[in-house]
């Protein structure tokens, strides 16, 4: 019998059940895990305001033919209640992984994810998990921590659902505006751009070797020009965006790219504030075959 989790924090939408339905694609019994985790948000973030919706996510994953909800308390997960601090004395130290993207707006952010990852893992003991494309760094931060500590559990990743119009689904997209929300798209308009550019200079580059295949020994890299990434910032900065960061990393390691090389999978990532809302984004993109995957 094959198990496959989703770990959330609740506010389930159209994002979250499409990895539900991944993982039971995946497995003979999917488990949803439920938990708002404190050691993941720092000083001034909404802990407290983050949507909580249990008897909703709930009916949800019944729908959805999840096999079993598991919605812990604070006491359960970290022997305290909610006026105390998390009663733990081991954590995680990253290195490099979290230098770029959301990392130093974040500090210990992601040491409290992998955290509490690796506390539902040991609770729950699947065979697999699902996490979204949405969350790049986390994804790759969590694959980095199963292989180095000899987890036995695949993590996958599930494509990054969209609305008609382009934003990425996540649940604190109830915070934006109205007008906000108008102009929200415009930040995976701006991935979608750099993008395009990409792939325009990875065909120019391939076509000057007409008849060489692009993944033969010797085939040049393609510097990027910055431009293209700072004139995104200044047309997000002008529309009212607070552009936190938008950048080119290389995988698995996300570190910064001044150049695209052939056969790589590179990754275009952005965080900016829409009033008081954060908003992420992302694209991957290699030069291979001059193919994007954009979840």
């Amino acid at each position: 019998m094959r198990v496959a989790m989703v770990p959330t924090m609740g506010a389930l939408h159209e994002g979250h059940l499409s990895l539900v339905r991944q993982a039971g694609e995946n497995a003979d019994h999917v488990v949803v895990t439920i938990f708002v985790n404190p050691t993941q948000f720092g000083p001034g973030e909404d802990y407290e305001e983050y949507p909580r919706t249990l008897d909703t996510d709930v009916e949800q994953c019944r729908q959805t033919g999840v096999s079993l909800v598991f919605a812990p308390g604070l006491s359960e997960m970290y022997g305290t209640t909610g006026t105390e601090a998390p009663k733990h004395f081991i954590s995680f130290r990253i290195s490099k992984m979290t230098d770029q993207l959301c990392g130093p707006f974040r500090p210990a952010h992601f040491e409290g994810v992998l955290q509490v990852v690796n506390k539902l893992f040991n609770i729950v003991q699947p065979d697999a998990a699902v996490f979204g494309q949405k969350d790049i760094q986390q994804w790759f931060l969590i694959r980095q921590m199963a292989g180095e500590l000899d987890m036995p559990v695949e993590i996958l990743m599930g494509p990054t659902r969209r609305e008609p119009d382009g934003l990425a689904q996540s649940s604190r997209n109830v915070y934006l505006t109205s007008d906000e929300r108008k102009k929200a798209p415009m930040l995976f308009e701006s991935l979608q751009r750099i993008r395009w550019q990409l792939e325009g200079q990875c065909h120019s580059a391939r076509s000057t070797r007409a008849g060489e295949a692009i993944t033969e020994p010797g085939t040049p890299a393609v510097s990027v020009n910055p431009a293209i990434i700072s004139e995104e910032i200044n047309r997000l900065d002008e529309n009212g965006f607070h552009v936190e960061y938008f950048s080119l990393v290389t995988t698995p390691d996300l570190q910064p790219a001044d150049v695209i090389e052939p056969g790589r999978l590179y990754v275009i990532a952005t965080a900016a504030r829409l009033g008081k809302t954060r908003l992420i984004d992302n694209v991957l993109f290699t030069f291979k075959d001059s193919q994007t995957h954009d979840a």
